[in-house]
């Protein structure tokens, strides 16, 4: 392609960008869409992790063990793991808008049939449903994000996504834990369902696919599922995208979804609201970490692994210090550990930014798809064993959450090597 052609597409594209700005409302528009995908993604965090205020309920309720309580977090995240890839495809061949909608409405029809389970078998389902509406949510928003906002923009706006989107884990910790303590299971729950219902049909008619920011001018070739996944993970930028998502994610994702509540309350002595408070802490940091995070990751792109590396290693030295005290730690240890453990979500974030920069725009969603498989695959195993352990040493006991808790080591050393690996062929290709 000569100069004078290469100009004229350039500045052919730069006209189609304002006419798509002048159509779409320019960044007022590119606003309200983000904020009503953002309150389905916010709620969708909400459904995932009300299990964790409500843990000790449904134990009761079902009359079940700590174990059998993990299966059903089990079957949830196994479902929304293994629907990552599957998600991107749709993303990546329909656009989010509509991937939204089912999210939301799927998310809300779950917690419904929650709200009103009879039986372990209908409330497993509820979770299973739960998962599935969780990770379509999470792609489609991930999706919108650059069809909508400036690449320089991308991400902050991600980091800003994942924080407030947290809100929804503040709302299953105290408010959820409120509801339960005043009105019971079946309407704490039934509310939670019919507000991700609303939230899908409000999306469906705000959310547009397509915004301000036209697609790749040279976009990858159609190809078939399992080739382009291999083409996906063949990039070493993938790879160390996936690593960092590993290392960063599971260990929060763990004590947020289930078992941070029965470890605070059970092992260290804390009372359920100021168990409840503490998660809400952790919530907080992350809003405070979170933008720094999305500015140094947009300014310095080339440290990116150094910044994943960094959060690893704070979180394996406040867990060290928090179980080799032989009793309940101080009570402000373990505000070092929810702070440290508050990095893990913002700095998973940046492994979806090495992702979207190392891959082209027709496999951004299964790229992405692929980094989010990697941390709540080890959040998957990670839940199975505390489970399995809690059971076996007699329930919840500080002596079996402080053996539990030491399954994360393996895990942090399978990423700090992937991590290190990918890095250095990454670096080798510029």
């Amino acid at each position: 392609m000569s100069a004078l052609d290469s100009s004229r597409e350039i500045r052919s594209a730069g006209q189609a960008g304002g006419s798509r700005r002048r159509r779409g409302g320019g960044i007022p528009r590119a606003r309200l869409v983000w904020t009503a995908g953002l309150i389905v993604y916010a709620l969708a965090v909400a459904q995932r992790t009300s299990l964790s205020s409500a843990g000790l309920d449904a134990t009761h309720r079902f009359g079940i063990s700590p174990g059998a309580l993990s299966l059903f977090v089990l079957l949830q995240v196994g479902v929304y793991s293994a629907g990552q890839i599957p998600a991107g495809l749709l993303v990546d061949r329909f656009g989010p808008r509509w991937v939204l909608v089912g999210g939301g409405l799927v998310l809300g029809g779950a917690q419904i049939l929650l709200a009103f389970a009879g039986s372990v078998g209908t409330a497993v389902a509820a979770r299973i449903g739960v998962g599935l509406g969780d990770t379509v949510v999470f792609a489609s928003m991930l999706a919108l994000i650059p069809n909508w906002f400036p690449a320089r923009r991308v991400p902050l706006m991600t980091q800003t996504t994942t924080i407030i989107g947290q809100v929804g884990q503040i709302l299953s910790a105290v408010p959820l834990l409120l509801l339960l303590r005043t009105v019971g299971w079946s309407p704490s729950f039934a509310i939670a369902g019919a507000a991700s219902l609303l939230s899908g049909v409000i999306a469906g008619l705000v959310v547009r696919n397509r915004g301000l920011v036209a697609k790749s001018v040279d976009p990858e070739p159609e190809r078939p599922v399992l080739s382009q996944v291999r083409a996906v993970w063949r990039r070493p930028g993938s790879r160390l995208a996936f690593f960092g998502h590993l290392g960063t994610q599971f260990s929060m994702m763990t004590f947020s979804v289930l078992w941070g509540m029965p470890y605070l309350v059970s092992a260290q002595g804390m009372t359920p609201v100021a168990a409840g408070w503490m998660m809400t802490a952790l919530v907080l940091a992350s809003a405070c970490v979170g933008p720094v995070l999305g500015m140094l990751t947009a300014r310095y792109p080339r440290r990116r692994s150094w910044l994943l590396l960094g959060i690893i290693g704070a979180t394996i030295s406040a867990w060290t210090a928090v179980l080799a005290v032989p009793g309940p730690a101080p009570r402000w240890l373990l505000g070092i550990l929810i702070v440290v453990l508050s990095l893990g979500g913002p700095g998973s974030v940046v492994g979806f930014d090495i992702a979207r920069t190392t891959n082209p725009h027709g496999s951004l969603a299964v790229a992405q798809g692929m980094v989010n498989l990697a941390g709540y695959s080890a959040s998957l195993v990670l839940l199975t064993a505390i489970g399995w352990v809690l059971t076996r040493m007699g329930g919840y006991t500080a002596d079996g959450f402080r053996v539990a808790w030491l399954l994360q080591y393996p895990i942090w050393t399978a990423a700090i090597v992937g991590i290190l690996l990918s890095r250095r062929k990454a670096r080798l290709l510029r």
